[in-house]
Formats: C-alpha cells, sequence, structure tokens
C-alpha cells in the first residue's frame, strides 16, 4: 500500500483539494481561451493552446515546399514540448518545500510571465511571445489534470465537445442522471474558454499589447484561492497528490 493511501485510510479520506475544484478549472480555461485569443490576433496567428493546429500548418507549409514557414511552427511546438518536461520534474522539488503546492506556484508564475509579455511592443518578434505563451500552456495543461474527479483538459475544447456528446449518449442510453453533472462540468469549460476569447479578442482592439493583462484576473483569482488553501485551509494535506497525477 503506498504512503498516499495509508494517510487517507488515516485521516478518513477528505474532499477535492481545492486546486481540484471545478470553478478553478472553469478560471483556467477563460484564461486560456484569452491566451488563445491573444497570440491568434496580435502574435503571428499562432494558436498557443494546443498544437494539433501547428503541426497540420506545418504539413501544409512543408507540402508546399516552403521549408521557411514549415519550420516557423516547430518552435512553438518545440516549446510546448519543453513546457510539459518540465511540468513533470518541477512539482517534486516544489512539494519538497513543505509550504506551498506545485499547481500554486504555477499560476503564480503565469500571472508573472503574462505581465512581462504585456510590456512587449507588438513590434518585437512574433515567436518570442508564442514561445513564451506555448511554454506556459504547455505546464497547465499538465499540472491540472482532473476536476472533482473528471479528466479535463485547461488549454482546449476539442475533449470537452467529445466528451459532452459521450456523456449525452450515456445518459440517454442508461438512463443514469448522475452524468448530466459531467456533462454540464464540460460544457461550462467550453463556456469558459469561448467567454474568454471573445472578450480578450475585443480588448486586443483597445489594448493592443497590454490586452493579455486581462488573463491574469481569472488567474489572480484562482492564485489567491490555492494560497489560502496552501497556507491555511490545506496546509496539513500538502502531502497529497492531486487526482490524475
Amino acid at each position: 500500500m503506498s504512503i498516499q493511501k495509508k494517510r487517507e485510510q488515516e485521516s478518513g479520506g477528505f474532499e477535492y483539494l481545492t486546486c481540484e475544484r471545478l470553478i478553478v478549472f472553469v478560471l483556467l480555461m477563460i484564461s486560456a481561451g484569452m491566451m488563445g485569443a491573444y497570440t491568434y490576433v496580435l502574435r503571428g496567428g499562432v494558436f498557443c493552446n494546443a498544437q494539433t493546429a501547428n503541426i497540420v500548418m506545418m504539413a501544409i507549409a512543408f507540402g508546399k515546399q516552403d521549408w521557411s514557414a514549415g519550420f516557423y511552427f516547430l518552435l512553438p511546438i518545440t516549446a510546448y514540448c519543453a513546457g510539459a518536461f518540465l511540468s513533470e520534474i518541477l512539482p517534486h522539488t516544489v512539494r519538497k518545500t513543505g509550504w506551498m503546492r506545485w499547481d500554486t506556484c504555477l499560476i503564480g508564475i503565469e500571472i508573472v510571465v503574462l505581465f512581462i509579455v504585456g510590456w512587449l511592443p507588438l513590434s518585437m518578434p512574433h515567436q518570442i511571445v508564442q514561445i513564451i505563451i506555448n511554454f506556459i500552456a504547455s505546464m497547465q495543461y499538465n499540472t491540472f489534470r482532473q476536476a472533482e474527479g473528471i479528466p479535463m483538459a485547461t488549454t482546449f475544447c476539442t475533449n470537452h465537445v467529445r466528451q459532452v456528446g459521450i456523456c449525452l449518449a450515456k445518459m440517454i442510453q442508461k438512463r443514469d442522471r448522475r452524468l448530466l453533472h459531467r456533462v454540464l462540468a464540460h460544457f461550462l469549460m467550453l463556456v469558459g474558454f469561448l467567454a474568454g476569447g471573445c472578450v480578450l479578442t475585443i480588448c486586443c482592439f483597445l489594448l493592443r499589447e497590454k490586452a493579455i493583462w486581462i488573463a491574469m484576473v481569472p488567474l489572480s483569482v484562482n492564485f489567491i484561492m490555492l494560497l489560502y488553501a496552501d497556507l491555511i485551509k490545506e496546509h496539513d494535506l500538502l502531502w497529497k497528490v492531486p487526482r490524475g497525477h
């Protein structure tokens, strides 16, 4: 039996951690929608939340023998891979400090990074911002994995659309109304992403490069909730690894 399982039995079990709450994931999805709109509208027309579209664009460029355009997409793809790599290693180091979770630390890092990005003029090479956003988006996706026991993606929509369809079908076939919670959870994630993208697109025309600072708002709300949990509410549960890891 693992150490975590023994501790769970000794504590009589526990509810979901704050970092596993659906509201945290919805706020992350809102900020992800904002980051996606920002890089596409103002920073070179590249999708930085996920890499399927970038790989398709790279394949099209190579098919047209436009080698420079193809390799252009290799930068965000590599940054995304690097973010996933580091987000798998760093949690163990942060956990050893004994006062904060990696989840909380990451959101703090995202806030600082987006603040810096807002100061970078649009005249700078777009690749710089693309690499930065790809990097932190990948770390966010790999870090936050399950919302109240439901596997979730916090940076793109494809799986949420799929899960809404699957859960609706199962709910009808099995007449199990408990699946309605999953349908609503994935639907909220989609609405959050859509709302974030819409708001940030409008802000891009008003605030230009500083529009990305709007994405700091949902992240800041999350940071406050998670920091309070780490330092006070759930300090005795810092040993617990969030579900999905």
